[in-house]
């Protein structure tokens, strides 16, 4: 309204600022009021009788006492409702109970009392990583950068939490000097190539025996030994070793492929040998064998003629020396001039091929006839000769 706005029936102006209108005055309640209206509702309802105001506070006790009861319903079923929690199916649930362990519970929906029990989910599944690196020094005194990382998990959801202040940095801490104190105890080739392996090995064992005493509630699933590398400054010399190093395996595995290759076919070669040389031994046994066979079927005949076996045998022999030969003697026992058949110039001429071999067939046919003969006549004479020579000594 306006300041100067005439009021109704002649009465003063009406001032908005104006407090001397004690009727329509509307101000906030007092707070003593509403703290005593409070405490009388509350005493009421644990059974103190409360005092009647001026205007009779019999009715307005009981409304009081009702509504004190509804809220006070209300709390609890609000605290009973909080009260449910759903634990996941990954997770473990590590109950506290005024803030010290009291029990754990499994997946599922729980119920708890609010205000008095805390629920600490712990993820016992999930596989968790943990890395670390650094520069070391090896057992050479030589510097070499490392980074290795962990797997683990949470097997103790309580010794996880409560065993240890901070249980990851103690198991980095375990890692690290696990790590170190192998990389102490060996050399920079072996971190380096071909102890890596070895290098892993030792660590895991070693961070074992080092958080088995913290109870920390974890268990190791692997060690991977990511990187060993020397300096920066170092590494093209390094490099260079390394390189070396492959070269001299590749040799060596070269040279072993060309041993597998060869050995077979030395092994194979030494059995030939082998064979061929008890081929002949049982060649030459057989050979010497047949000889003494045919000395032994040779030796009655010569008991018996001893002449005509010797010249047969000298003839047999000079036929073996003489089938060697290109030329041929004929002798003529009936006298005459010697002939004499170039057959090294008969052999040596293609043209006349096709007659050598009857030529040479018929001279050999023919010496041989005479031989026959002359043997059968030194036989014959043989024979009388015994026969006189019995008959003569019967008389």
């Amino acid at each position: 309204m306006a300041w100067n706005e005439p009021g109704k029936d002649d009465k003063k102006d009406q001032d908005p600022w104006n407090k001397n209108d004690k009727k329509n005055e509307q101000g906030p309640p007092d707070l003593d009021v509403v703290f005593q209206k409070i405490s009388g509702l509350l005493g009421g309802l644990f059974g103190k009788k409360s005092t009647p105001g001026p205007t009779g506070g019999s009715g307005n006790a009981n409304g009081g006492k009702f509504v004190a009861i509804a809220i006070l319903t209300i709390i609890v079923l609000v605290w009973f409702a909080s009260g449910w929690y759903t634990v996941k199916e990954s997770d473990r649930g590590v109950v506290l109970r005024l803030g010290a362990y009291h029990s754990q519970v499994e997946p599922g929906l729980h119920w708890n009392p609010k205000f008095v029990d805390q629920i600490i989910p712990i993820n016992v599944e999930a596989f968790r990583t943990l890395p670390t690196s650094g520069f070391m020094l090896t057992e050479d005194e030589n510097i070499v950068q490392v980074a290795m990382e962990i797997q683990y998990r949470i097997v103790s959801p309580e010794k996880y939490l409560f065993s240890v202040t901070n249980p990851d940095n103690s198991l980095l801490q375990a890692l690290d000097s696990s790590l170190r104190f192998v990389i102490g105890h060996s050399t920079m080739d072996d971190a380096l190539t071909t102890g890596r392996e070895v290098v892993r090995q030792e660590t895991w064992e070693m961070l074992d025996k080092i958080i088995a005493p913290y109870d920390l509630g974890v268990q190791i699933l692997d060690v991977n030994l990511q990187q060993t590398r020397p300096p920066e400054q170092v590494k093209d010399a390094f490099d260079d070793a390394i390189a070396a190093q492959e070269d001299e395996e590749r040799f060596v595995r070269e040279a072993e492929a060309y041993e597998r290759e060869k050995e077979p076919i030395a092994r194979g070669q030494v059995k030939r040998i082998e064979q061929q040389a008890r081929s002949y031994e049982e060649g030459i046994v057989l050979q010497a064998q047949g000889a003494v066979a045919k000395f032994n079927q040779l030796l009655p005949e010569y008991q018996a003629n001893p002449e005509v076996t010797r010249q047969r045998l000298y003839i047999e022999s000079m036929e073996k020396v003489l089938s060697n030969s290109s030329k041929v003697l004929i002798d003529n026992k009936a006298g005459g001039n010697l002939t004499f058949l170039p057959l090294d110039k008969l052999m040596s001429n293609p043209a006349n091929g096709a007659s050598r071999l009857p030529i040479q067939t018929e001279i050999e046919t023919r010496s041989r006839a005479d031989e026959q003969a002359d043997l059968d006549e030194k036989a014959a004479t043989s024979v009388r000769d015994s026969r006189s020579t019995r008959t003569t000594g019967r008389d």
